[in-house]
């Protein structure tokens, strides 16, 4: 198919040079054939995870905020003990192009230039691409869990910065695994109206091997993830920022 398609633009049109990329990735978007679950069964899978789930969020005052987190007399911002994961600081903008006319201060989350890497592991089954997708609670997530890249972390996070363990799959992205062939590896700038000066590592790596799959994550196909593109509040900005790439 993906010759036949090939040849017809060629008939008709001057095609770019990764046309047959682009091909690739438009078939994966139309087969529904998901090797191991359906799209209802994944559903359903998610439904009981959240059903299940384990965690209540409460806003509090910033002043309770314990676990390292205080007001640095000297910096006036807010940070961590540690100097890591991120600060709430300040900005003046000087600027008449925007809605006001006229400059306005704010703040601003400083998690550094470069302090997250998010990835997608690929894996062909029967010929079939998938991907495999995480379920991840976040504290701020909309409905608690969203359908998220196979990694999204912070370097402070892989740097076990918070005393705990470095998170799943890691080592497909940062580490020394053999027999892995990066597709994609960019960096993506951040939310400019929230985020100082952050970007993000987007990867996507391709494995020729099975692997372990966690409690929390799924394998699914790009067609799955299309169809859930079209439904509320379930895939997350990071998994929406690779599959953009696709």
């Amino acid at each position: 198919m993906k010759d036949k398609i090939i040849k017809l633009l060629q008939e008709e049109y001057n095609i770019a040079n990764d046309i047959e990329d682009r091909v690739v990735q438009l078939l994966e978007c139309i087969q529904d054939d998901n090797q191991f679950y359906t799209l209802d069964q994944i559903m359903l899978w998610f439904k009981d995870r959240l059903e299940k789930l384990q965690a209540e969020v409460t806003p509090i005052n910033l002043k309770d905020c314990k676990d390292g987190w205080n007001y640095n007399k000297d910096t006036k911002n807010l940070e961590h003990a540690s100097g890591g994961f991120f600060k709430i600081i300040g900005v003046r903008t000087d600027t008449n192009i925007r809605e006001s006319g006229k400059g306005w201060t704010q703040p601003m989350v400083d998690q550094g230039t470069e302090a997250s890497i998010v990835g997608l592991i690929k894996c062909k089954f029967n010929k079939i691409p998938h991907y495999l997708v995480d379920i991840k609670f976040e504290p701020g997530n909309y409905g608690k869990l969203q359908f998220s890249p196979t990694l999204q972390c912070t370097y402070d996070n892989l740097n076990k910065l918070h005393k705990g363990k470095k998170p799943l799959y890691h080592e497909y992205f940062v580490g020394s695994k053999k027999n892995i062939n990066t597709l994609f590896e960019h960096w993506y700038p951040e939310d400019g109206g929230r985020f100082y000066l952050k970007r993000v590592k987007n990867m996507i790596i391709e494995i020729d091997n099975e692997i372990d799959v966690s409690p929390s994550h799924v394998w699914m196909t790009m067609f799955q993830l299309k169809q859930l593109l079209k439904q509320d509040n379930l895939i997350n900005a990071h998994l929406r920022s690779i599959l953009s790439y696709l």
